[in-house]
């Protein structure tokens, strides 16, 4: 099958995806998507699927206008900030440099809106000049990885209007918005808590993978690699990947949850958890933690809110945790330092 692959030129990107969305009956998008936990694969997706989503967005959002690129233009995330700018009738402006405020300079009057990882965010908001240029935008939506409770605070206290997605290039970008799914999109959970999704904006297949795709793709149902769970008022948690859960001393470790709190740590400026495999443990909890916090109190700081069991049995400190080229960080990476 003939197929389009995003440039990660983002100018040479708008020039193919304005193209595209004239085409009268263009190829699908050719995706990669970042092989954060595994092996990258590559999602097709029709130009319907990616407009369905597009309208949909707009339609939770109660807006549309320009859109600020601050994501790699070839990944879906980025993919879909152009084309929601190009459907609205602006060509997106580049932020270079993670210079949210130039960019919005630069943009001019109107709705602005951009689309950020949590390590972006993070970092944008400890700049008093960039922090009140994303306060200035009607929308910031934030994927790619779970936004920590302390972050989503810190963007609100700074008045930024932060809106969470979940999804991913299968789904053409974000498809459920602060834990609520987008109209049309059909949200479900297997006896496990395992998450699968379906509607409208759903890829076609992988290509030149058919035995997976007839694995993910079920009776129109996209299976997920994540867990989750549903609140009362029915808005979902997104509690990890499947092979996020490791088994210590036969306790299920919950290694999303222990990362999250290690976070909140003053000392702390950024941290993963991953698992390896213990000859007498099963496997051993490693945390791998950017910042100053000793790790006695590392683990004395998870055993107040977590059982003690879940605290990690060792740490490893780097200057910076290693990230892919779209911002997410790089667990592959991770997991070999560990």
């Amino acid at each position: 099958m003939s197929s389009l692959r995003p440039s990660d030129d983002p100018a040479v990107a708008v020039a193919q995806l304005a193209g595209w969305l004239a085409a009268p009956e263009p190829p699908p998008l050719l995706i990669e998507t970042s092989g954060s936990s595994g092996r990258p694969k590559r999602v097709l997706l029709p130009r319907t699927a990616v407009l369905a989503s597009v309208a949909a967005s707009a339609a939770r959002l109660g807006a549309t206008g320009r859109w600020l690129l601050a994501l790699p233009s070839s990944y879906v995330a980025g993919v879909q900030v152009v084309v929601r700018s190009l459907v609205a009738g602006h060509d997106p402006v580049v932020v270079a440099d993670l210079d949210v405020a130039a960019a919005a300079t630069a943009a001019g009057e109107g709705p602005l809106f951009t689309s950020l990882v949590p390590t972006q965010l993070h970092r944008l908001l400890a700049d008093d000049r960039q922090a009140q240029a994303l306060a200035g935008l009607h929308t910031v939506l934030v994927g790619g990885g779970g936004l920590d409770a302390d972050l989503r605070r810190r963007a609100h206290e700074r008045g930024v209007h932060v809106v969470t997605t979940y999804g991913s290039s299968e789904t053409a970008g974000g498809c459920v918005y602060d834990g609520v799914p987008l109209d049309g999109v059909g949200l479900a959970l297997d006896t496990t808590g395992r998450i699968r999704l379906g509607g409208p904006t759903i890829f076609a297949g992988y290509d030149g993978d058919p035995d997976l795709t007839a694995a993910t793709l079920v009776d129109g149902w996209f299976l997920t690699s994540d867990t989750g769970r549903l609140d009362p008022d029915g808005r979902l948690q997104v509690t990890g990947r499947v092979d996020d859960v490791a088994i210590s001393g036969g306790v299920k470790v919950p290694l999303p949850a222990v990362a999250e709190r290690l976070r909140q740590h003053p000392l702390v400026d950024a941290a993963e958890v991953v698992a390896v495999d213990d000859e007498e443990w099963g496997h051993r909890v490693v945390a791998v933690v950017v910042g100053t916090a000793a790790e006695a109190d590392l683990r004395e700081w998870v055993s107040q809110v977590h059982p003690r069991a879940w605290a990690p049995r060792s740490v490893v400190r780097l200057d910076a945790l290693p990230l892919l080229p779209n911002g997410k960080v790089d667990r592959q990476a991770i997991r070999a330092v560990v």
